[in-house]
């Protein structure tokens, strides 16, 4: 895999991680506000009684159990005899109505009408009692174990009973038990509690104009917000990806290792083979090796690139192997070939052109062999192709052949100096040679990418 795409793919995975660590971040902060959030809800007259509530999250419904005893208050000490005061339990149901659970509440019952409280179970109570001067405040932990000694409130006693006068306007807070026996608080989703309280009241009157102010937290597990198991679930996505990835970029690498070694052998299998032609005639060694580099240099200038240009690399190296059935004597001859010699040397495209026709492993490999030596202008050989009804890569590599063979010292002549060379090219351009691939050979050798030593 090239170091680009290796680079995309390290901030793509970067990107995606900060990401989805930013949701999973947002998911922690969103629920720790939501828990801190106070939540306040009033309940008055009918809806707190009738059960007529809004459709709020957390609901309080009072009830009154039937009066089962009566006294007589006679508080100005006016004589009385009659009872005028009965008593009643008066129940508060508190009902969460989510899948959060409360984790904690207060309420604050207020009172329109005189009342004394009697007693109360479970929670403490915190006694608010408006006076001339100010405002009576006790907390009192258990009025079921109530001293009245230990506290400096407004009270009175009938029957050797002590009762807290509740006047209209004065309040009592309610702080839910956490006991074990109790366990008001918390409230988990979908149940309730229910605190109460013994209250004297006129008979015939009852509390039901009071009002009740309930105050409330909330515990909202992080799994139960939804951008936590988005977070979760796309970074469970981006860890399996991460993953998959590694494993095909393993095997991408595996798998291009091993391509490499197959083209090394293949690379040093055809070069050993060609070395055997090169070497029947020592003027020409390296020939093969050479005109298969100037084929993909004119390649690479064309566009080629990655297996496409070692493929044309290898038919280049592979275009002279039908000289391996050409005699030594006419190879290295130092003098004028005889037409039956010539005859024989031109023949070697043929042989080659055979030898490859059972090499399957490269696309057209005996089209280099056997058409290196067509003309542009169809006076070549051995069929007399001409333009571009000559295949592509046998006319490139007529001319990295034709270039070759000027650059280097033959057994008839030297080798041709740099003018020379680009005068031959230029001169048989649309004749001998293609004259786009003649272009690109002469400015590889004007800008230096082919060197002429």
């Amino acid at each position: 895999m090239s170091t680009g795409k290796k680079r995309t793919a390290f901030y793509i995975f970067a990107c995606t991680l900060v990401a989805f660590v930013a949701v999973f971040a947002v998911s922690v902060f969103k629920t720790a506000k939501y828990n801190e959030m106070m939540h306040s809800v009033v309940f008055s007259g009918s809806s707190l009684f009738s059960g007529d509530t809004r459709n709020e999250d957390v609901t309080v419904k009072g009830s009154a159990r039937n009066s089962t005893w009566t006294k007589v208050f006679d508080l100005n000490n006016e004589g009385l005899t009659d009872h005028n005061f009965q008593a009643f339990t008066y129940d508060f149901n508190i009902s969460n109505h989510i899948g959060d659970e409360v984790h904690n509440f207060t309420f604050k019952l207020i009172f329109h009408k005189e009342v004394f409280l009697m007693s109360a179970w479970n929670g403490s109570i915190e006694i608010h009692q408006k006076t001339s001067t100010g405002e009576l405040v006790s907390l009192v932990p258990d009025l079921r174990e109530f001293v009245p000694a230990d506290h400096d409130l407004d009270m009175v006693t009938f029957d050797g009973e002590t009762l807290i006068r509740m006047k209209p306007g004065d309040y009592l807070i309610y702080y839910p038990s956490t006991s074990m026996n109790a366990m008001e608080m918390p409230i988990k989703p979908m149940e309730g509690t229910t605190p109460g309280f013994i209250l004297y009241v006129a008979i015939g009157s009852d509390i039901e104009d009071s009002d009740l102010e309930i105050d409330y937290t909330f515990h909202r597990k992080l799994t139960s917000e939804p951008l936590f198991w988005i977070s979760i679930v796309g970074l469970g996505i981006w860890l399996l990806s991460l993953i998959v990835y590694a494993i095909i970029t393993a095997q991408i690498r595996k798998y291009a290792e091993w391509h490499e070694r197959d083209n090394e052998i293949i690379n040093e299998s055809i070069e050993t083979f060609t070395g055997f032609i090169d070497a029947k005639d020592p003027y020409t060694n390296g020939h093969s090796k050479r005109v298969a580099q100037y084929t993909k240099l004119i390649a690479k200038e064309m566009g080629y690139s990655g297996e496409e240009l070692d493929r044309i690399y290898y038919i280049a190296l592979l275009h002279d192997c039908g000289k391996i059935g050409v005699p030594d004597s006419i190879l290295g001859k130092p003098g004028k070939l005889t037409d039956e010699e010539f005859e024989i040397i031109k023949s070697h495209t043929v042989h080659g052109g055979d030898i490859l026709r059972s090499f399957k492993s490269l696309e057209n490999v005996g089209q280099g062999a056997l058409y290196h030596h067509e003309r542009f202008d169809g006076r070549g050989y051995p069929e007399g192709k001409a333009g571009e009804d000559i295949p592509l890569i046998a006319r490139i590599i007529c001319v990295a052949d034709s270039f070759d063979a000027m650059n280097t010292d033959r057994v008839y002549r030297k080798r041709l100096s740099k003018d020379q060379i680009i005068n031959e090219i230029t001169t048989n351009k649309g004749r001998q040679f293609d004259p786009f691939i003649a272009d690109i050979m002469l400015r590889l050798i004007e800008t230096g990418a082919i060197a002429l030593d």
